[in-house]
């Protein structure tokens, strides 16, 4: 079920005694697997608030009583049993939340298989898995067959829009359809990142809401100005750097970024997806606006080959260790900066 399908259901029939709040499998890959940390921290929140009260982030009164969270890797199953078989104080339920399921050792979880067929009533233990579980388990067979399955898979990219609005409406600010699919392509090319890219979505429209005036539409431009780490670092000025081959600028930058903490492969999605837009300006200039001067330095060919390049670096920087991976940005820069010719010339090495 997804998020939105578990909060009718909790508001209708109140929270169930076992959860198992998860991604899913998506594409033809076996290890396909996919999670939002936004939607799961949602799914948590509202299932909290189902059974001790209170809002979201609402912690006081009895809930130090009722309320443990525990992690699987570093728990077992007789201190998972012991807090769920706790009688509720000053209360009707008591709340278990475990975290990091998948990690949770197999011989655990077999002595968990009496309690998810018998579950407590006066109790909602809720399993929060981060990774693909082992179907091959029957805990995890079992789990699957008695909880309450949330899916917390981030919406596919047709449906990103109407998530994005639905988000926008939450926090305050109306935002117009160009400004929507701005935040979409960045959602789509920024989803691979550790922990999914909702809550980066999330933060953009909090943005905007602080920044456009009240009664007042967020535009695709508002949008942009509020991207980027600081003034004059944000993926438009670096790609900016690479159109006017200014190496010197694109690795100060670069190097803004990385100091600033920005992850390397988040930097790689978010240059990626400028050059998509462009590439997009490139076919429709009246709509794009500035892009579309930017387009003017790039050719098809120079694009096609920055697209080569990032999925080198994509394999580089998952491969790489911590301080390699700006040598990997750096390299990449430099090729991107590069006239045809030497770009050529370093592609053959």
């Amino acid at each position: 079920m997804r998020l939105h399908e578990i909060v009718a259901g909790i508001a209708k029939n109140g929270a169930a005694p076992l959860y198992l709040v998860t991604g899913e499998k998506r594409g033809i890959r076996k290890d396909s697997f996919e999670v939002d940390d936004y939607l799961v921290d949602q799914a948590v929140a509202a299932i909290k608030a189902a059974v001790l009260g209170g809002g979201e982030g609402a912690e006081s009164g009895t809930d130090a009583f009722n309320y443990d969270l525990l992690y699987g890797d570093e728990t077992d199953a007789s201190d998972i049993l012991a807090r769920a078989g706790e009688s509720p104080v000053f209360a009707a339920r008591r709340l278990i939340l475990v975290k990091t399921a998948d990690k949770l050792p197999a011989a655990e979880g077999e002595k968990l298989l009496p309690y998810l067929t018998e579950p407590c009533e006066t109790t909602a233990l809720v399993f929060v898995a981060g990774k693909k579980m082992d179907e091959r388990r029957k805990f995890t067979q079992t789990l699957m067959k008695r909880a309450q399955l949330v899916d917390c898979a981030p919406p596919p990219e047709s449906q990103l829009p109407a998530w994005i609005k639905a988000e926008a409406g939450r926090v305050g600010v109306k935002v117009e359809d160009e400004a929507v699919r701005l935040l979409a392509d960045m959602a789509a090319s920024l989803k691979d990142m550790a922990g999914g890219s909702l809550y980066l979505v999330r933060r953009e429209l909090e943005k905007l809401a602080a920044y456009v005036p009240d009664g007042a539409v967020a535009r695709a431009a508002d949008v942009q100005t509020l991207k980027g780490v600081e003034p004059g670092a944000s993926v438009f000025d670096l790609t900016g750097a690479i159109g006017a081959q200014d190496r010197p600028q694109a690795l100060r930058i670069l190097a803004r970024n990385l100091e600033a903490g920005e992850d390397p492969l988040r930097i790689l999605g978010a240059l990626a997806w400028q050059y998509r837009r462009i590439w997009k300006a490139k076919e429709q200039p009246k709509q794009w606006g500035r892009e579309s001067d930017l387009g003017r330095a790039f050719s098809d060919a120079r694009l096609r080959a920055a697209f080569e390049r990032f999925t080198e670096t994509d394999s580089q920087l998952k491969g790489a260790s911590g301080g390699s991976k700006a040598r990997v940005l750096e390299t990449l820069l430099l090729d991107l900066c590069a006239r045809p010719k030497e770009a050529g010339r370093a592609g053959a090495r």
